[in-house]
């Protein structure tokens, strides 16, 4: 028979492993939430590259069809690399989780008591003690999988990442490249000139602002600061495009 004090634990064991689980599924809505780094990855990569280009054409007196050309191969490429180099970069992601994953596996399989150790530790900073305590550790560690599961979170605080994630981000990556190519090129299929260089740039500016704001709205920031980040770090880096543009314009006549 249970005293007064042994039949509360119970109860509370439960409230935390409940609270835990909602814990887990915030995880995964954050990770939802990683599209958008993949959306600026690409689409900023892509428009601020395609912006260069176009300026560096136009200041080195390149026409209007050789910028076109060029501005879809550099598109169609850049998508392709840019796609390529996500996957790999997100799947070292991956590959550094499966190797410590690895590693908290031999150290639970041959050093059992310093590792259960550790799992108190931890949740004695979370403000358990006594033998609800025990009843947290005993529970976590009489199951191998959620033991190690519970020390790449809390202690390591890493996430697994899916072949199928890996994949999703690579294609996002690819499509926002490729779009963010064609906002400063778009001018250039309507007009020449200059009227087709100001509308690149206030085109790529307003869409740079836009997406500062979008991503300070969707995580933190403010979004006037972001904004203009966003808009300062794009036009400056297309600028040194057209520099360079002129520089060798220059070295060539």
């Amino acid at each position: 028979m249970q005293n007064k004090h042994t039949s509360g634990f119970r109860p509370a064991l439960r409230i935390y492993v409940d609270r835990k689980k909602s814990t887990l599924r915030g995880h995964e809505q954050h990770r939802t939430k990683n599209s958008l780094r993949d959306v600026i990855l690409g689409g900023q990569d892509g428009l601020v590259n395609m912006l260069g280009i176009a300026l560096g054409i136009v200041a080195a007196g390149g026409s209007n069809h050789v910028l076109v050309v060029t501005g879809i191969a550099a598109a169609i490429t850049e998508s392709l690399s840019m796609g390529a180099v996500a996957y790999t970069s997100f799947g070292s992601e991956r590959d550094f989780y499966l190797a410590e994953k690895n590693t908290e596996q031999n150290e639970i399989s041959f050093q059992p008591d310093e590792e259960r150790e550790e799992i108190r530790v931890i949740y004695a900073a979370k403000g358990f003690s006594g033998q609800l305590l025990d009843e947290v550790v005993s529970t976590i560690t009489s199951n191998r999988e959620t033991w190690v599961n519970t020390m790449m979170d809390e202690e390591l605080h890493v996430q697994p990442v899916e072949e199928r994630s890996l994949l999703h981000s690579a294609m996002i990556v690819t499509f926002a490249t490729f779009v963010g190519h064609l906002i400063p090129l778009s001018p250039f299929f309507v007009v020449a000139g200059a009227p087709a260089i100001v509308s690149a740039i206030a085109l790529s500016a307003v869409t740079l602002f836009g997406v500062g704001v979008y991503s300070a709205k969707t995580l933190i920031g403010d979004w006037r600061k972001i904004g203009l980040q966003m808009v300062a770090i794009g036009l400056g880096a297309a600028a040194l495009g057209f520099l360079i543009g002129l520089l060798l314009h220059s070295a060539t006549t």
